[in-house]
């Protein structure tokens, strides 16, 4: 069951999916109808789920549950990272490698193997005060909230000099 991503409550459960390049707006569009459409038909052992999607820096796609409503289940999430898989095939993408990581450089926004991340962190190019996306926050709240900050406050911290 579709709602608005603004009318989900903030203890919602959210899974993010960072793209290996920025979506087209063709893509936005694309992805935008699927989600609406996948969402309608999401349930929990036949039981409808309120959900919602937003797509940020037209390379995130953040799903989310109102869990209030009904939990999801093993089950549920299974079928949304089919849904995603399907997205990856149809638009040939990767959102699914959790070995890239995202930070921003001024306005740009950075994808990089995390190989390479914690080499950019010993040559100091990447410091405490960069902006990174921490894509494991789990609730509408930590993402509005937690998602796009400094490395410092992040997981990412432990690969900093």
């Amino acid at each position: 069951m579709f709602t608005a991503y603004n009318n989900l409550p903030n203890n919602s459960r959210v899974w993010i999916y960072q793209a290996d390049r920025e979506f087209t707006e063709n893509e936005i569009q694309f992805i935008s109808d699927k989600a609406e459409e996948f969402i309608n038909q999401w349930t929990r052992h036949g039981d409808d789920l309120k959900g919602s999607f937003t797509i940020k820096y037209n390379q995130f796609l953040v799903l989310a549950v109102d869990e209030s409503f009904n939990n999801v289940s093993g089950c549920s999430i299974d079928s949304s990272v089919r849904f995603v898989q399907d997205l990856e095939k149809e638009l040939q993408l990767d959102l699914m490698n959790k070995m890239n990581v995202t930070f921003k450089d001024n306005e740009n926004i950075n994808l990089v193997k995390l190989s390479d991340f914690q080499r950019f962190a010993k040559e100091k190019k990447i410091t405490a005060e960069t902006i990174v996306f921490n894509n494991m926050v789990n609730t509408k709240e930590d993402f509005e909230n937690n998602w796009e900050v400094i490395a410092k406050d992040s997981w990412h911290k432990r690969f900093l000099v």
